[in-house]
């Protein structure tokens, strides 16, 4: 299947919790001018509102995500 690879290394929010190894969720991220919803897969189950990171892409609008923290969020 053809890769996106316009997606990876966007972050974006958990819509629908990740279930880790027990099913994929769904996630919003900011990408080519816009907003498009993907199908979420990460390691850990990852809750809804959570900020993520996408590191893969699946194919067919599914990608592999981790949980994000902006680095340079504690420096205000």
């Amino acid at each position: 299947m053809p890769q996106d690879e316009a997606v990876i290394g966007c972050t974006g929010k958990v819509l629908v919790g990740t279930r880790g190894a027990a099913g994929p969720g769904e996630i919003l991220v900011r990408v080519r001018g816009g907003s498009e919803t993907f199908i979420a897969w990460s390691e850990d189950p990852l809750p809804t509102g959570a900020t993520v990171l996408v590191i893969e892409s699946r194919g067919c609008r599914e990608v592999g995500v981790i949980e994000w923290v902006d680095p340079l969020a504690a420096l205000g």
